[in-house]
């Protein structure tokens, strides 16, 4: 049983944003059913976008399943602040289409999903669900061992809590490497998210384990270039 610690919630600061370009192999049930790459980029007009690209593996021969994620934000005075979000999912019967709009000047977030939209207030400080993954890498570097954020899922403010429960050295296809091990607290799931990130590469997401209703999915780091800091 993992106990629930007081956390409270900061903004980390960052001096300089670190640029990666990572593909990662997911695994369920011992087969490599999907490739997943992942980006995080400065655009020429000052903004920084990370993205995230799943398409299915061998396993899914028949299907054509792509999903396409992406967030961008700004470094403002050292903070991030989240501008734009979107989910697509393609090649399915059910195709989703989700974005989430930050107005920063009204504190409001504009949720739209398949094309309906709705409005929500919102106060600094919530971030999408991919930049609280870039937080991670800047929050263990700062040295913390217990963190939380407000993440705008769902078209709901959801709190994250993440812990760290130890080191640990893996074999990865880039090589072994050592590694600080995290899992996410959730006070009313069975769901286990454990994350390991490496401190040699401003603490990288390279493994993620996702254990739900007795099944297990692996994603684990396959290649790394563009490696900048």
């Amino acid at each position: 049983m993992i106990l629930i610690s007081s956390v409270s919630f900061s903004m980390p600061t960052i001096a300089s944003t670190f640029e990666f370009d990572a593909i990662y192999n997911v695994y369920r049930g011992g087969l490599n059913v999907a490739k997943m790459h992942r980006t995080l980029s400065n655009t020429e007009d000052g903004q920084i976008l990370y993205s995230e690209t799943k398409t299915t593996g061998i396993v899914s021969l028949f299907r054509k399943d792509k999903i396409i994620e992406k967030s961008i934000w700004k470094n403002i005075n050292g903070k991030l602040e989240p501008e734009f979000y979107e989910y697509d999912r393609s090649g399915t019967k059910k195709p989703r289409n989700v974005t989430v709009k930050f107005d920063w000047v009204k504190n409001q977030i504009t949720n739209s999903i398949n094309g309906s939209s709705w409005k929500m207030q919102t106060e600094e400080g919530v971030i999408d669900k991919l930049l609280y993954q870039y937080f991670i890498m800047l929050d263990l570097q700062q040295g913390k061992t217990n963190f939380q954020y407000q993440i705008a899922d769902g078209g709901k403010e959801k709190t994250y809590i993440f812990e760290t429960i130890g080191e640990e050295i893996i074999n990865t296809p880039i090589g072994k490497l050592r590694t600080i091990k995290l899992i996410r607290i959730r006070k009313d799931s069975d769901r286990t998210d454990i994350f390991w990130c490496a401190p040699d590469m401003n603490f990288l997401p390279v493994k993620l384990e996702i254990t739900d209703d007795g099944e297990k999915t692996t994603v684990i780091i396959n290649s790394l270039k563009g490696y900048k800091n």
